[in-house]
């Protein structure tokens, strides 16, 4: 290449007039801090409220479960518009017996729901226990089944006595 192609070449990729350094990468600006700025305007606008003492939220999704823990809850009755904003752990079918059998489930969470949620979950467990009667059960739900165990024969203390 001679020189002359060469500066030509480098003219074009100039940002800047003569004699300014030729910039490598371009500069990617951040949104995220200005769409927090314009969601929390339009919010304002609709006029919502804080919901303090909120600790979990569900919601119910044909493909599972967004499960809020703690999270910060806004609501606008007459927008009727609601914000949920935390950190969300998506929980899949596999996920529910999980959730309904720890220590935190609230079984007056389900007089909460309204129809449509709960005839979902509803499904969501008919769906759940179809594919655990024909996977042979899943693991953990009341699984009784001892005969894998055989019995005791000899006396196992003698043994490790030796």
């Amino acid at each position: 290449m001679d020189r002359d192609k060469l500066m030509k070449m480098a003219s074009a990729v100039r940002t800047g007039g003569k004699g300014t350094v030729r910039r490598k990468k371009k500069a990617v600006h951040k949104t995220t801090s200005t769409d927090d700025k314009r969601l929390q305007s339009t919010l304002k606008r609709l006029g919502v409220n804080t919901i303090p003492g909120i600790e979990e939220v569900n919601i119910v999704k044909e493909d599972g479960i967004i499960h809020f823990v703690n999270p910060k809850v806004q609501a606008s009755i007459a927008a009727n518009t609601y914000v949920v904003s935390g950190t969300p752990t998506t929980k899949s079918l596999a996920d529910m017996p999980d959730m309904f059998s720890n220590a935190g489930f609230d079984p007056a969470m389900l007089s909460q729901m309204d129809p449509a949620s709960l005839a979902q979950l509803q499904k969501m467990a008919a769906q759940y226990q179809a594919a655990a009667g024909a996977g042979g059960g899943a693991p953990g739900l009341g699984d009784d089944d001892d005969d894998d165990v055989p019995d005791l024969v000899e006396n196992f203390e003698d043994e490790s006595a030796k």
